[in-house]
């Protein structure tokens, strides 16, 4: 699956399926990094990442793990990642076939990280409120009140 995030000092927004990628294009991607990992022999779950321009994608790195920003994938396909990474782990065929696969849908990821918006270094302090709807689907690692410390990322 596809998906674009920002560049800056770390990844903030994630996107899914990422902007401008037609479906052939994405196609392609997918095709050769499956490719890829049969031709390295792995198994397991694993990010492949590229940088994309006028048509052209270009291999940056694989990830050989499980992804923070993973529920953009999840959302748009419906396919628990982390319980196929633990059906490839147990010696278990994955639930799904890729052809199976299909997106339906966006997601888009924000963190909120706990930085000065001047200078964008660590500011810890006091969380006091955060107000979600019903639409908003949320993993938190604060509660209320809860001091943050300067390295927390949520």
């Amino acid at each position: 699956m596809t998906a674009q995030c920002n560049v800056a000092t770390k990844k903030v927004v994630e996107e899914a399926p990422a902007p401008g990628i037609t479906p052939e294009i994405r196609k392609n991607i997918g095709e050769r990094c499956a490719n890829a990992c049969i031709e390295i022999g792995y198994r397991g779950a694993g990010t492949f990442e590229f940088l994309y321009e006028n048509g052209e994608f270009y291999f940056i790195e694989m990830n050989t793990r499980i992804q923070v920003e993973h529920p953009v994938t999840e959302m748009i396909t419906g396919v628990d990642l982390i319980k196929e990474q633990l059906r490839i782990a147990s010696g278990l065929p994955l639930s799904v076939t890729q052809d199976q696969i299909h997106v339906h849908g966006h997601a888009i990821e924000c963190r909120i990280n706990a930085e000065d918006p001047k200078n964008l270094l660590a500011k810890p302090g006091n969380h006091h409120s955060f107000p979600l709807t019903r639409r908003i689907w949320c993993t938190l690692g604060i509660t209320y009140l809860r001091r943050l410390h300067r390295s927390t990322t949520l």
